[in-house]
């Protein structure tokens, strides 16, 4: 049996969980919480890597795979969706093929990995909404391709991002929605009528809004504003304070709603560690300044990031000027209906919590307590 103590964020009373089999027994109110604050444990669908392990580097295997999942489970982070970008179809096999080894073998990848999330080939191939994608392997949506991933890690590929510029772009959706796979648009420069058909073949996500993108595009139309507008996308957002300024994302939240936005990282594999230049298959050479900033050496252009989600969920308490409970709704509640895995802190709900210090102003979420089925952190 154990117990996490806190204050619950919605309401401000303090709740004492008790977790038995895994599972929550009961809930009693209590005065004493020691400056704690409770959710349920947050959930990332974009990560490429974290303190040194990445996912994209081509050397990928399981106890790479199992060790991100510890590491990323001291965090607070209970579910994640390893991401893999555009690379030779190989290299995504092998990659694919280690994340589904480590899920087999291994309880906790199993549990915090429902599905992995695909970013590419099929984005745009231009300069500036490609990112830092390899333009050498960005190609045309080809359901056989994706069938012969899908064969190497057993279907376990649940969100595939993409850009609906290329003319097959529609049936490749409808074909992976028949597969029950989500499809979100970016990395991308299609014009409005695209994105617009692009929902109406099934795609229900955008990725990273606000990045991916040209730097320079008409006023209007763009297909920022085409996304914000679509009432049959939810978008996930970067909040690191790099990816977006505050009043960009604080208007963002507006134009979308936050019923209808979600937390992401996109955290890479310099994030944790310490300030300075290092080698990835995302940008090459990268430098990871102090501020948290990871960007392309020698250019000014991001090479993902480097703030794991704790450190999202508090600055867009501050970037936008919304509450705790509601930035954690965007980590939290937001992404689980994505992956069908919405979690309470309720009697008989599976055991997923975690437990924090915070105050207005931090930059993070200092994580004390994390409790997931039978594991058990502390820190």
């Amino acid at each position: 049996m154990k117990t996490v103590t806190g204050r619950d964020p919605v309401s401000g009373k303090g709740l004492h969980i008790v977790v038995k089999d895994g599972c929550i027994s009961d809930i009693k109110q209590t005065d004493d919480t020691g400056n704690r604050w409770l959710s349920t444990g947050l959930i990332d669908l974009q990560v490429n890597g974290y303190a040194g392990i990445d996912l994209n580097d081509g050397a990928l295997d399981s106890d790479r795979v199992i060790l991100l999942a510890k590491k990323l489970l001291s965090l607070g982070i209970t579910s994640f969706l390893p991401t893999i970008i555009t690379a030779s179809l190989e290299q995504v096999q092998d990659a694919l093929s280690a994340i589904h080894t480590a899920r087999v073998t291994h309880p906790l990848a199993e549990r915090m990995i429902p599905c992995v999330h695909l970013e590419g080939p099929s984005i745009s191939p231009a300069d500036g909404p490609r990112g830092a994608h390899p333009a050498e392997h960005v190609r045309a949506p080809d359901l056989q391709e994706f069938n012969a991933c899908q064969q190497a890690c057993d279907g376990l590929i649940g969100l595939v991002t993409l850009s609906p510029h290329w003319t097959n772009s529609a049936k490749f959706i409808q074909a992976l929605v028949q597969q029950n796979v989500r499809v979100s648009i970016g990395h991308t420069h299609a014009s409005h009528e695209q994105i617009n058909t692009a929902t109406e073949a099934g795609a229900t996500l955008s990725t990273h809004l606000g990045n991916g993108a040209a730097a320079i595009m008409p006023r209007h139309p763009n297909a920022i504003w085409s996304q914000l507008a679509n009432d049959n996308l939810c978008a996930t957002f970067i909040a690191d304070g790099h990816h977006l300024p505050a009043e960009t994302f604080k208007s963002m939240l507006r134009a979308k709603g936050l019923p209808n936005s979600i937390l992401v990282s996109d955290v890479a594999a310099p994030g944790g560690l310490a300030p300075g230049t290092y080698q990835q298959y995302i940008g090459g050479n990268v430098v990871l300044d102090k501020d948290g900033r990871l960007s392309i050496e020698g250019t000014p252009y991001l090479a993902g990031a480097a703030k794991p989600l704790p450190d999202c969920v508090a600055t867009a308490i501050t970037m936008a000027d919304i509450s705790l409970a509601d930035a954690l709704t965007l980590a939290t509640t937001n992404p689980g209906r994505v992956i069908s895995r919405c979690r309470q802190l309720a009697i008989g709900e599976p055991a997923d919590v975690i437990s924090f210090a915070w105050e207005p102003g931090s930059s993070t979420l200092d994580i004390h307590q994390v409790v997931l089925g039978c594991n058990h952190v502390i820190k």
